[in-house]
């Protein structure tokens, strides 16, 4: 049974097939929602081979086929046998995926998708769905960038491998951007540098355009002494001390600083006020950190960079943070408002988040904080209802306001679980910055597979 998938993308045959073809593609292109991870990307489209994870440590291998191979018109993969763990997936029997580009001769270019496969067209829609939706916006994202002046830049990432970092990666590199990622852990090769966050190196950030800097112990989990000083210690000196690495590279080094910073800065309980970047700090625990953390990246600012500090909501994606713990809850129709569920929720979809940090590297006008939320925040009970509706279930399980202190205790469900906060994007809405996502229906509709 052969399954086929049409869609035109606004952007020049060429254009399209080399975006296919670099480093990050397969991380862009792969459904949130199914659980299948990139282990190893094809070295090339004409005769690599990509390796994708499954649950239980079974293995999906993707050959691509040389004599399909025709650029920028046509490439083809298909499922191979790669060794034990390989032998379960085999069972779907043929797989053999054609992947089809033709110029309409107007600059923009009709995206073709053929599966030969026994897996049901329905099952795979959304899939092709997804994936179209994808590439258009990403390329739609460069080129605002190169319209905007920005040439390729070689941009290293801290915390690169997390759920933030792992996208954003895939999206520069698939715009022609250099990655190198700074990892704590040995070098394993390719555009790596070891990065010792107590002790960098001077010429760390050597031959670096930019710096975005995400690493940062999770703030998720009950609020413990240990916790909230690991908390402090992975973003604060880290932060001082990669700064100033930043600083002393002059003529060598970057002329960006970009950090994660988060609206936690606002505290936890700020009702029915609309905060934007001029808002006062607020009170508590997370306020005092989000306030040191962004007082640390100085030494970058004083020495001449244009620092950026990226005050990121609550993050919606399939692969982790929030939306990943209420899925499961939700899809079984258990889900429902926190408390009373008036309280505001500020959110981002992981997507506009990228194309936020993108921005932020080459737009000179924004300096100092950003807020990373989508443009119109909800209240609990509308983001559980919207969640409810996108995947066809009913959200009559109201969680007790006692259930998170459980968990969290009654510090972290406060801080965390309980936040009030609604944050708008202010100097994003003066750049009249565009967002893929202007509702959080449409966000969660995307992640989860119901475009």
């Amino acid at each position: 049974m052969s399954i086929h998938h049409a869609g035109v993308v606004d952007h020049p045959c060429a254009e399209v097939f080399a975006w296919h073809a670099r480093p990050g593609a397969i991380h862009r292109l792969l459904p949130p929602w199914q659980p299948m991870t990139a282990v190893q990307e094809a070295g090339s489209l004409a005769d690599g081979r990509a390796v994708l994870g499954l649950p239980g440590g079974l293995r999906w291998y993707a050959q691509h086929d040389a004599a399909a191979y025709d650029p920028p018109r046509r490439f083809a993969d298909e499922l191979t046998a790669g060794g034990i763990r390989s032998w379960p997936t085999l069972v779907t029997g043929r797989w053999r995926h054609t992947h089809e580009f033709a110029d309409r001769g107007d600059g923009k270019t009709l995206l073709s998708d053929t599966v030969e496969t026994a897996v049901p067209a329905r099952l795979l829609r959304p899939t092709f769905v997804y994936r179209h939706r994808q590439t258009a916006e990403d390329l739609a994202a460069h080129r605002r960038a190169t319209e905007a002046g920005l040439a390729p830049l070689t941009v290293a990432i801290t915390g690169a491998g997390g759920l933030v970092g792992t996208a954003l990666s895939a999206f520069l590199s698939t715009g022609g951007h250099r990655v190198i990622r700074l990892t704590r852990s040995a070098v394993a090769g390719g555009e790596q540098r070891y990065w010792n966050p107590d002790d960098p190196d001077p010429r760390l950030l050597d031959g670096v355009d930019a710096v975005v800097h995400l690493a940062g112990a999770s703030i998720g989990g009950r609020f413990t002494d240990g916790h909230k000083a690991e908390i402090r210690a992975s973003r604060i000196e880290p932060t001082r001390r990669l700064a100033q690495v930043a600083a002393g590279t002059a003529g060598s080094g970057p002329t960006v600083f970009v950090s994660a910073s988060a609206v936690g800065f606002y505290g936890s309980d700020r009702g029915e006020s609309e905060l934007t970047e001029d808002s006062t700090r607020g009170d508590g625990f997370l306020a005092d950190v989000v306030a040191d953390w962004e007082a640390a990246t100085a030494p970058a600012a004083d020495a001449g960079l244009r620092v950026v500090q990226v005050r990121t909501g609550i993050v919606q994606a399939a692969r982790g943070g929030t939306l990943a713990l209420l899925r499961p809850l939700f899809a079984a129709g258990l889900g429902g408002r926190l408390g009373d569920g008036h309280q505001w929720l500020s959110w981002i979809g992981i997507d506009d988040l990228t194309d936020i940090y993108h921005r932020a590297l080459y737009d000179g006008r924004l300096a100092g904080p950003v807020n990373a939320t989508g443009p119109v925040p909800v209240r609990n009970v509308d983001y559980t209802a919207a969640l409810a509706q996108v995947l066809h279930r009913p959200a009559i399980v109201p969680v007790p306001a006692f259930g998170p202190r459980l968990l969290l205790g009654a510090e972290g469900a406060r801080e965390l679980a309980q936040a009030d906060q609604r944050v708008l994007p202010a100097k994003l809405f003066g750049l009249d910055h565009r967002f893929r996502h202007s509702s959080v229906a449409d966000a969660l509709s995307h992640q989860l597979g119901h475009d």
